[in-house]
C-alpha cells in the first residue's frame, strides 16, 4: 500500500500534471486516465483567432449569398428587358396587318359604298352626329333616343356651346379620311399599336380610356372622346391631346353637367346626388371643344342591334358600337382596334389598363354584348371595316 504524502491540484490551464513525480512513479495511471498535455497559448492570440473566425465566417455567409442572389436578379433582369423588348408573334402579325393598311392609299367612301351591300345597315347612312343650335327638331322620344322632356336643359346647354355642330375639320372636304375607332379591350395590352394608332386622321376613343402610361398600346392622342358624365376621366392628364369631347345624354342631368363643365359653373349639391357615380367638375378643354352627340346615333345603332338579338330585350347599345356607326358617318374607311368580349375565356382581361376578367361581363343586363358582336362581325366580312386587332 503506497501513501500519498502530498496531493497538489493546479490551475488545469497551465499545463502541469495533477499529481507529483512520485506519486505518479509509485501507482500507474492508467493511459485512460492520463490527461493530455495542452501547450500554453497568450490569451491575445486566442481572442484573435476568435475575429479571424469571424470575419471568416461572414466572408463566407457574404459570398454564398451573392453566389445565390446575383444570379438571381440578373436573371429577373434580363427576363424584365426582354419581356419589354421581345414582341410576341401575335403581336407583330397586328403591327403588319396596321402597318400594311396605313400604308396604302385612302381609299373615299370605301365604307358607304360596302355598307350598301349589307341588308342590316338600312338606315346607317347620312345620320346627323352632333347636335345643332340652328336646326331644332320635335323631340319625340326621351334620352338617349331623343330629347323629349329635356328641351329646356338642351336649350341652356346648346347657348353655352360656341360651335354645337360639326366643326370644318370634320366635314367631307374632299379630302380622304381615315378613323379609327378604340375599344378598351384587354387584346389591346402588349399589343404595341401606338405609334401606329396615332398615324389616323381621326381617332376616337371610349369613356374614361386612359393614354397616360399606355400610349405604347393605344397612341398618345385623341379625336373625339365619347362620353357621358359618370365615364369621363377625373385626371387632367388623359385631355392633353384631346381634340373634341362628345357628350352622350341618358337624362336631363347630363345636360345640365355639360352646362356647368363648359361655363365653369358648379352643380349643385343636390344635382350631385342624382349621379350614380362621383362626376368631374372640370375639364381642361376650350367650349369650342364640346359637342353633344346626337341621339339619332344611339337609335340607329340600337334598332340594328335589335335585329341580332335572339330575345327582342330592346337593350341600349353600348358607347363603343354607337362610336362605330359614328365613324361611318365621319370617315371614308374606319378601322377598330379593342373591340370583342371573348366570353369563352372569362379568365382573359376584360381592358387594357386594369385587372378586371372577363366573366365581370356576365352581370350586366344592359346591353347584348353578342348581337352587338354579331354585327361587328358582318361589318368586318363585309369589308367596311377592318379590325386591327382580331378581337371581333
Amino acid at each position: 500500500m503506497v501513501t500519498l504524502n502530498h496531493l497538489s491540484v493546479e490551475d488545469p490551464d497551465d499545463g502541469s500534471s495533477q499529481l507529483p513525480e512520485v506519486a505518479e512513479a509509485a501507482t500507474p495511471t492508467p493511459a485512460f486516465h492520463r490527461k493530455k498535455t495542452i501547450p500554453k497559448t497568450d490569451s491575445r492570440d486566442f481572442f484573435l483567432s476568435r475575429q479571424e473566425n469571424l470575419f471568416l465566417s461572414l466572408a463566407l455567409l457574404i459570398g454564398c449569398y451573392s453566389a445565390i442572389l446575383i444570379p438571381a436578379y440578373l436573371s429577373s433582369y434580363q427576363e424584365e428587358a426582354i419581356s419589354d423588348d421581345y414582341q410576341h408573334p401575335k403581336d407583330l402579325v397586328l403591327i403588319n396587318r396596321s402597318a400594311s393598311l396605313l400604308s396604302g392609299p385612302c381609299l373615299p367612301h370605301w365604307c358607304l359604298n360596302h355598307l350598301k351591300h349589307l341588308s342590316c345597315s338600312v338606315g346607317l347612312q347620312n345620320i346627323p352626329v352632333f347636335v345643332q343650335r340652328e336646326r331644332p327638331e320635335p323631340w319625340n322620344l326621351p334620352p338617349p333616343l331623343g330629347f323629349q322632356g329635356s328641351e329646356e336643359h338642351l336649350a341652356v346647354a346648346l347657348a353655352s356651346l360656341p360651335q354645337p355642330g360639326l366643326p370644318p375639320s370634320l366635314k367631307r372636304q374632299g379630302s380622304c379620311r381615315r378613323c379609327v375607332v378604340m375599344g378598351s379591350g384587354g387584346i389591346l395590352h402588349g399589343s404595341h399599336l401606338g405609334s401606329h394608332i396615332d398615324q389616323y386622321d381621326i381617332i376616337i376613343r371610349l369613356n374614361n380610356a386612359p393614354l397616360h402610361g399606355f400610349e405604347r398600346d393605344v397612341g398618345s392622342r385623341t379625336t373625339i372622346r365619347l362620353l357621358y358624365p359618370e365615364g369621363a376621366s377625373h385626371s387632367s392628364n388623359e385631355y392633353k391631346k384631346t381634340s373634341m369631347i362628345a357628350v352622350v345624354v341618358f337624362k336631363s342631368l347630363d345636360l345640365d353637367w355639360l352646362t356647368s363643365v363648359v361655363t365653369k359653373q358648379p352643380l349643385s349639391f343636390w344635382s350631385k346626388m342624382w349621379f350614380w357615380k362621383e362626376v368631374v367638375d372640370n375639364i381642361t378643354l376650350t367650349p369650342e371643344s364640346f359637342k353633344i352627340l346626337h341621339p339619332e346615333i344611339i337609335h340607329k345603332t340600337g334598332q340594328v342591334i335589335q335585329k341580332y338579338e335572339m330575345n327582342q330585350r330592346n337593350v341600349m347599345p353600348t358607347i363603343g358600337v354607337s362610336a362605330v356607326v359614328m365613324a361611318l358617318q365621319l370617315c371614308d374607311q374606319v378601322s377598330l382596334a379593342g373591340f370583342g368580349y371573348d366570353m369563352q375565356h372569362p379568365e382573359a382581361r376584360l381592358h387594357y389598363y386594369e385587372a378586371r376578367r372577363m366573366d365581370s361581363m356576365n352581370s350586366q343586363v344592359v346591353h347584348d354584348i353578342m348581337a352587338e358582336k354579331l354585327f361587328l362581325k358582318d361589318l368586318v366580312a363585309a369589308g367596311v371595316v377592318t379590325d386591327l386587332t382580331g378581337g371581333v
